[in-house]
């Protein structure tokens, strides 16, 4: 299914493609809902210990239920967000993750998969000049790396996420301030992201949390196609989506529906 009303059909049909970027979340986005995300490729590898796969999906089973409580107060949540980020990184430096392991796990990089004609979207992008500016609370290191291996990181895509950083090939954290699934807000565009984007006041947002809206200032939202991917727990998550998304997609829809959908006259 596909929520879109007929107000928003209009505005889609108003844009204007030389003066169109798309601001996109990564992973069970540009990923499908079933894939593994970027911070899940580390505890595939084999690559790391048993005590550091351990004490992750011990965090992970105890958040990842927060993440996705649409009902939780949001400053508590982003609170609580902010502290398994910072646990997860906590883990790179207490087991001492080597850049080695970090390069020899992109072999594995085949766990995360495109949503049906994801990759057909970035090269369409790509083909048109529209920027696209990914924000994502994942692994930039592992995304940067899918993309290299699907032959799609195009020049006009650019990667706003957590790098994990090493000094003398030992992790000692990223390389940025924490980006997480509710403070995507905070996020900061470069000047050369800027200098790309100034003269495009038309935004395709793509996101599949409810706080992925924040990716977009306020003052722009007016000029903002907000789409919201909805793959589980549909029925008691979608008032609140379509509250918050112009188009909701759910039951993993793929690009090529969306496409179809937003080219109807």
């Amino acid at each position: 299914m596909i929520y879109i009303d007929d107000q928003i059909k209009n505005k889609v049909n108003s844009l204007n493609h030389d003066k169109l970027y798309v601001v996109a979340d990564f992973d069970r986005t540009i990923t499908v809902n079933s894939s593994d995300n970027s911070w899940g490729i580390l505890e595939k590898s084999n690559f790391v210990c048993e005590e550091y796969t351990k004490e992750s999906e011990k965090l992970y089973n105890y958040y990842y239920p927060i993440e996705f409580d649409f009902s939780m107060d949001p400053v508590i949540k982003d609170k609580l967000m902010y502290e398994w980020w910072s646990s997860v990184i906590s883990l790179f430096v207490k087991y001492g993750l080597r850049e080695e392991v970090v390069n020899n796990a992109t072999s594995n990089i085949s766990v995360m998969q495109f949503r049906d004609g994801g990759k057909q979207f970035l090269e369409s992008m790509y083909e048109k000049n529209i920027p696209v500016i990914i924000i994502s609370a994942g692994i930039g290191n592992f995304i940067e790396q899918f993309l290299k291996y699907n032959n799609c990181l195009f020049e006009n895509i650019y990667i706003i996420s957590n790098f994990i950083k090493f000094k003398d090939g030992v992790a000692v954290g990223i390389g940025n301030d924490i980006i997480h699934s509710q403070n995507k807000n905070i996020v900061s565009l470069s000047p050369d992201i800027i200098n790309k984007v100034i003269d495009r006041k038309d935004i395709l947002l793509l996101g599949d949390n409810l706080a992925d809206v924040k990716m977009v200032s306020q003052d722009k939202r007016d000029k903002t196609i907000r789409i919201g991917f909805l793959d589980s727990d549909i029925e008691k998550n979608m008032e609140d989506f379509k509250k918050k998304f112009d188009v909701v997609c759910t039951d993993n829809k793929s690009f090529h529906d969306l496409s179809k959908v937003l080219s109807r006259k």
